[in-house]
């Protein structure tokens, strides 16, 4: 395997994105999938940002913890200090237990440097939050708007982001159960950089619209051999995958 690294979201090579991590191998969205993530090669890590009851922006999927944690109750509802006591690792696998619900902070100083990040705002329950404010402060605080692209469903979300910060790229995220009409109207009524379909909306039809668009494509979540290869002979601009290591094997044997 290839270590690759691209700085830049618009980097020829096709982008290897880990989805929440290397969260095949590592739970996901932890220090230790990104790390992971990092070390393989990926070019960028996918994370889902959520803000706590204190205004702390941590990385989390759920609404709820009870899936990936040892805790109960919705991530809004507790202070950082409290999520900071859970175990965020040992349900995926005993040898992960003490992982932690990283902070943005915690991911940027960790691998900032050795990637892209890709930053779903995903404050899909509270659409008006401060979430989208609160994430553009850190990224300036750091000054890593050119390797930061925020990503998200909610327009509302992907809207203020623009207005607050147009220097930072966006990416609509789009999926299958979301009717064509909705999805070709967010497409006007959203400013946006790149599109973010899921595997099962992309076929050579809609791929030639957004690259019409002059839009660049990082499809999700492919994880299969057969579907990364597909992806790849559509020609996307990157694909965001739990096994960023089978990713990159497709593509130097694929492109080589």
């Amino acid at each position: 395997m290839t270590l690759r690294k691209n700085s830049s979201w618009h980097a020829n090579a096709p982008l290897v994105i880990a989805h929440r991590g290397a969260s095949l191998q590592a739970p996901e969205n932890t220090l230790a999938a990104f790390r992971l993530a990092a070390d393989l090669g990926a070019d960028a890590i996918e994370m889902d940002a959520k803000l706590t009851a204190d205004r702390r922006v941590v990385l989390h999927h759920d609404v709820g913890l009870e899936r990936t944690t040892n805790g109960e109750g919705r991530i809004s509802s507790k202070k950082l200090n409290e999520l900071k006591q859970l175990d965020a690792g040992v349900k995926f696998n005993a040898r992960f237990q003490y992982e932690q619900i990283p902070t943005l902070e915690e991911v940027i100083e960790a691998v900032g440097e050795r990637l892209l990040l890709n930053i779903e705002l995903t404050n899909y329950a509270s659409p008006f939050d401060s979430l989208p404010e609160v994430v553009i402060d850190i990224v300036r605080r750091y000054e890593i708007q050119t390797k930061v692209l925020f990503s998200s469903f909610s327009p509302i979300a992907l809207m203020r982001a623009r207005k607050i910060a147009p220097e930072i790229q966006c990416g609509l995220l789009l999926k299958k159960v979301e009717p064509r009409w909705l999805r070709r109207m967010l497409q006007i009524v959203v400013a946006h950089d790149a599109i973010h379909p899921s595997s099962d909306i992309l076929g050579q039809r809609e791929m030639r619209k957004f690259c019409h668009n002059h839009k660049r494509v990082f499809v999700w979540t492919v994880n299969l051999f057969p579907d990364i290869v597909a992806m790849l002979h559509l020609g996307v601009d990157g694909i965001i995958s739990d096994d960023p290591e089978l990713v990159l094997d497709v593509i130097a044997s694929e492109l080589r």
